[in-house]
């Protein structure tokens, strides 16, 4: 039945304006603000897929990532987003080093969060 629907993913924030400020300037998507002023938005990712953000009044920030970015070069990567203000997490017993990438088995990846507390990360193709 939904085989060929052009499924999409959301999540919540608290605030639609800061998440403009957050993934369109710091992480430089492209974002969408056609309804922004309902507190509604739309991420354009690479590939074609939007991912549709939507501001919630009793938001209560994802346990789980959200969303991944695979990128080609981790550690630079990460020197960059942190050179625009994102703190990586750094989890007790993860196998992660001093700035906050997992090099503990499995793929190199490093989780950080956007202004409303949702877990993001950026993962080695």
């Amino acid at each position: 039945m939904l085989a060929n629907s052009k499924a999409f993913s959301g999540f919540s924030v608290d605030d639609a304006t800061g998440a403009v400020g957050f993934y369109g300037d710091t992480l430089g998507l492209e974002v969408a603000t056609d309804s922004a002023e309902h507190g509604m938005l739309t991420l354009r990712l690479a590939g074609g897929r939007d991912v549709f953000v939507y501001a919630k009044p009793d938001h209560v920030p994802a346990t789980f990532t959200i969303l991944n970015f695979p990128v080609p070069d981790i550690d630079a990567a990460v020197d960059e987003l942190s050179a625009r203000g994102v703190r990586f997490e750094h989890y007790d017993g993860a196998g992660m080093d001093e700035k906050g990438i997992h090099r503990g088995g499995g793929p190199l990846i490093a989780w950080f969060k956007d202004p409303a507390g949702n877990v993001l990360s950026v993962i080695q193709e």
